[in-house]
């Protein structure tokens, strides 16, 4: 290990065919490895997973809503109940009236129509010039009935298009609704979180206009033992879309402000709060070590670990990311989430019924097998091995090629000791027989574990020939057939292994290693 504690790039083999690029496949190991963590090379650590996640997020996180409520439920409608609808030219003139009266109805009036479900005419309303005059209406102290009306209408014109949400904040909305945020009536701070996460959710840009009118104080504040929990899923999603966007992250202020209150709302019981919450962290930490280090310094590692092992997807994928950001950094963050007992979580993990929940699992997993051997040794007694192979095994082809860097990274790191327990958990024959995939990265990422597992174990002997084993699990058959594979990189390094460590020249060598009495390195 060298002295910058991290781990260096996990990804796939990028180097130019050719006999003296093949001629070392250890090298391709070694340098493709995630063994430096460093954050401009982040092994690959979404791109793995993010058509998965990307799905999950869609469903358990919607980056803007409209408020689509039953109008028979809301108080507001309830004392308006005899209230004739108002038509949208009715709307723009009474919303123009110099009379308070004629404003609420009008304000009323289009707040309802404005939770339509389907096709609300926003733009029209937009277009008639209404925003700024709903931004007029927020800051009427004395009328929070007419206060109300105007966060819920602005909340769902916020929930549209970028241009839409713009609107709203060029007509000078975010600071009043962020005043609002300290409102005496709790309906209308409800809506005037609505309508910051709706502005934050637009992107960097206007979650960034959000937080630099000091929002998040304001969020802090609304926070506490009495407040309601529909409120509190409000304010953490609101809270998850000001953690979000990388290009450019948020502020470390920012961070540093919001993670007391993520850390607060960890410890909540509700499954819509937790989820948010979880969201929010792994934004935070995604490929930067600084946000990683402040999350591990607030000590909730525990309870995200704890949250990996959820009944509900909606918590289980968030917090298993959270954690899996957290192991792609330095050594001694992987080690924290080691020390929380994350790898208890990984072999059920691996093993669970959705098939994106293995594929994350086994990503997180190699970011630990990527570590010193320490991690490894951790490892290894977890009893993760079994589950490992399992998945080689008998999983899906999209498990098994994020599986596969678990190995690798066992080959190139780990003691010669722990390679004798790789292979006795059974490696071997999976990853011979996974040669028959149509992948060719996929083929030569194993051509290239198997020749470096020869080389490592070629200078033991007294034992059972790791040749031989491979042969008998039908692996010399399936080398020997790719040497005439039509990707050349493919030919060549079957080729290599072959000439290397099965032809006659070789047959005088000792290429055998202990499977029953590990030796030390």
């Amino acid at each position: 290990m060298n002295g910058s504690d991290g781990k260096g790039p996990r990804g796939g083999f990028l180097l130019p065919v050719s006999m003296s690029t093949v001629e070392v496949p250890e090298e391709r190991l070694r340098k493709f490895k995630y063994r430096g963590k460093d954050v401009s090379v982040q092994r690959r650590q979404w791109r793995a997973v993010s058509l998965q996640l990307r799905k999950a997020k869609k469903d358990e996180q919607v980056f803007k809503r409209r408020n689509i409520t039953d109008l028979s439920m809301d108080p507001a409608s309830q004392e308006e109940a005899n209230q004739v609808s108002l038509t949208v030219p009715e709307i723009i003139s009474g919303m123009n009236a110099s009379d308070q009266k004629s404003c609420f109805q009008a304000a009323q009036a289009a707040r309802r129509i404005l939770s339509e479900q389907r096709n609300p005419p926003v733009k029209l309303m937009v277009e008639a010039g209404l925003i700024p005059r709903l931004v007029e209406f927020l800051r009427s102290s004395y009328h929070p009935s007419l206060q109300f009306e105007a966060a819920w209408a602005l909340t769902n014109i916020a929930a549209g298009p970028s241009e839409q949400t713009r609107a709203v904040v060029e007509a000078g909305a975010v600071q009043p609704l962020v005043e609002l945020l300290s409102s005496p009536d709790l309906n209308v701070r409800k809506h005037a979180t609505w309508a910051l996460g709706n502005i934050a959710g637009d992107g960097p840009e206007l979650r960034d206009v959000v937080i630099s009118s000091n929002a998040i104080p304001h969020l802090r504040a609304l926070i506490s033992s009495t407040t309601p929990v529909a409120f509190l899923q409000t304010i953490s999603w609101t809270l998850s879309n000001l953690c979000r966007n990388k290009d450019p992250r948020p502020s470390q202020m920012a961070v540093k402000q919001m993670l007391p209150i993520l850390s607060h709302l960890l410890q909540q019981q509700d499954s819509e709060v937790l989820s948010h919450t979880c969201w929010s962290l792994s934004y935070v930490t995604k490929g930067c070590h600084e946000h990683i280090d402040q999350v591990v310094d607030m000590l909730v590692l525990p309870r995200l670990v704890e949250l990996m092992t959820s009944s509900e997807l909606s918590i289980l994928i968030p917090s298993l990311c959270t954690v899996g950001n957290i192991v792609t950094g330095t050594d001694s963050q992987t080690q924290a989430a080691i020390d929380a007992g994350m790898l208890g979580a990984l072999p059920q993990l691996l093993l669970h019924p959705k098939s994106f929940v293995q594929k994350m699992a086994a990503w997180a997993l190699s970011n630990v097998a990527a570590g010193p051997p320490e991690h490894l040794q951790q490892l290894i007694a977890s009893s993760i091995l079994p589950p490992l192979v399992a998945v080689l095994r008998n999983g899906h082809f999209n498990v098994q090629k994020e599986a596969i860097w678990t190995v690798a990274n066992f080959v190139t790191g780990g003691t010669i000791d722990q390679l004798i327990l790789l292979l006795h958990s059974g490696v071997l024959e999976p990853l011979v027989n996974l040669l028959t995939t149509p992948d060719t990265k996929f083929i030569i990422n194993i051509l290239d574990i198997i020749f470096l597992l020869l080389q490592r174990t070629k200078k033991f002997a007294r034992i059972e020939s790791l040749c031989a084993v491979i042969e008998e699990r039908g692996g010399l058959d399936r080398i020997k057939a790719l040497q005439f594979h039509e990707n050349r990189q493919v030919a060549l390094t079957a080729q290599r292994i072959i000439e290397k460590h099965f032809s006659e020249e070789e047959d005088n060598d000792t290429l055998s290693l202990t499977l029953d009495q590990p030796r030390d390195a």
